[in-house]
């Protein structure tokens, strides 16, 4: 059983950056895509950002692009998010999760099949 556990989130000042971390156990890290959803209160889970198995595809949400990067250390079983230039509309609880292994990186949340709990991230106006 693949188990994530997020962390690194935080009150941040719009304009400002965070790092969350993903680190995971329980599986081969290295077999296994990961993604990062936020859900917000009262709205849906979105799709913020994946990574590829072996790091060489990335997928982004529009919204983003230019701001969010994502990297992983396959030695430490680590994902990172690295998060630039945050808006208050970026607010919302960040999970990682990762599918099934061997499947690529997806946008969509039902193609993931092990969820952390998350970690808050608030952006201040």
């Amino acid at each position: 059983q693949v188990q994530l556990v997020e962390s690194g989130g935080g009150l941040v000042q719009a304009g400002g950056s965070l790092r969350l971390s993903c680190a995971t156990s329980g599986g081969t890290f290295s077999s296994f895509a990961i993604g990062w959803f936020r859900q917000a209160p009262g709205k849906e889970r979105e799709f913020v950002i994946a990574i590829s198995r072996r790091g060489s595809t990335t997928v982004y949400a529009d919204s983003v692009k230019g701001r969010f990067t994502i990297s992983r250390d396959n030695a430490k079983n680590t994902v990172y998010l690295q998060m630039n230039s945050l808006k208050p509309d970026d607010t919302g609880v960040y999970l990682c999760a990762a599918p099934s292994a061997r499947k690529g990186a997806s946008r969509t949340a039902k193609d993931y099949d092990y969820w952390g709990q998350g970690t808050q991230v608030t952006v201040s106006s």
